[in-house]
């Protein structure tokens, strides 16, 4: 693969917290993959020193429902890429009083509440059965905690995420159950993006800002509401992620980029 169609981070989530300034060797490609099309065509250029691919996870002009996305093209065609880290930003509604709107969440723990989803790129023929028990890449956790702390932001360096199927939003008793599972942020796309990203040795961080209360908090979650606080917060959130790119370690000393060692039959 030529350096021109290569890309060493990738950052998947909306045009909210990618920013067009100061790329160099902008273009798009359409890669092909055996599971199908990708969100969108993919963006490859040149930030800060890095190559960087981006897809909007949603498509343009978000169009693609949380449970229609095709994970498996997403992260297959980044693997195709090169892409060795990956950026995941997202919005999610808060299940507890401190995490609040405008903040910053690095996840670290999932609850997969999906219910059809293609979750694997193994399904038969050889056998894989990936270690999920601290389904995050360590490394880049880190580093994004200490980024936010240093660009003044609050964030949360700990959230355990239920990942709901979607399009609709939770009731009142299922946001009150994940409440007492010890759930801290809810949405509907980490699962099962960061597994796929583990079985293709990609390292993955989700950086999540909360838009709002879910509904436990007895205050109907609208639309309206996230895109709200998506808007006074985005100039924060493409900071968090943009002002990174040139510094993300260019060495892992992580266990990612092994992760099939021990998990293939």
């Amino acid at each position: 693969m030529t350096e021109e169609h290569s890309a060493e981070i990738a950052i998947i989530g909306g045009t909210g917290v990618y920013d067009p300034e100061n790329i160099e060797d902008r273009s798009e490609v359409k890669i092909y993959t055996p599971y199908g099309e990708t969100s969108d065509l993919v963006s490859l250029n040149t930030y800060g020193g890095r190559r960087v691919a981006f897809i909007p996870r949603h498509g343009r002009n978000h169009r693609i429902p949380p449970h229609r996305i095709n994970n498996r093209a997403n992260i297959w065609a980044l693997k195709q890429l090169g892409v060795r880290s990956i950026i995941a930003s997202s919005a999610v509604g808060s299940l507890r009083e401190d995490y609040a709107p405008g903040d910053f969440v690095v996840t670290d723990q999932f609850i997969d509440r999906t219910k059809s989803r293609a979750d694997t790129f193994y399904e038969g023929g050889k056998l894989c059965h990936i270690s999920s028990a601290d389904p995050i890449c360590p490394q880049l956790h880190d580093f994004f905690v200490e980024h936010a702390r240093g660009l003044g932001l609050k964030v949360h360096p700990s959230g355990t995420y239920v990942c709901i199927e979607g399009p609709r939003f939770s009731t009142r008793a299922e946001s009150r159950l994940f409440r007492q599972w010890g759930a801290d942020i809810i949405g509907m796309t980490l699962y099962p993006e960061c597994v796929l990203a583990r079985e293709a040795e990609i390292c993955y961080v989700s950086v999540a800002m909360v838009t709002d209360y879910d509904v436990w908090a007895d205050k109907p979650v609208t639309t309206h509401e996230i895109l709200e606080t998506l808007e006074k917060n985005s100039a924060n959130f493409k900071r968090l992620v943009m002002e990174s790119i040139p510094e993300i370690p260019e060495e892992r000393t992580c266990g990612c980029g092994k992760a099939l060692r021990y998990a293939l039959l």
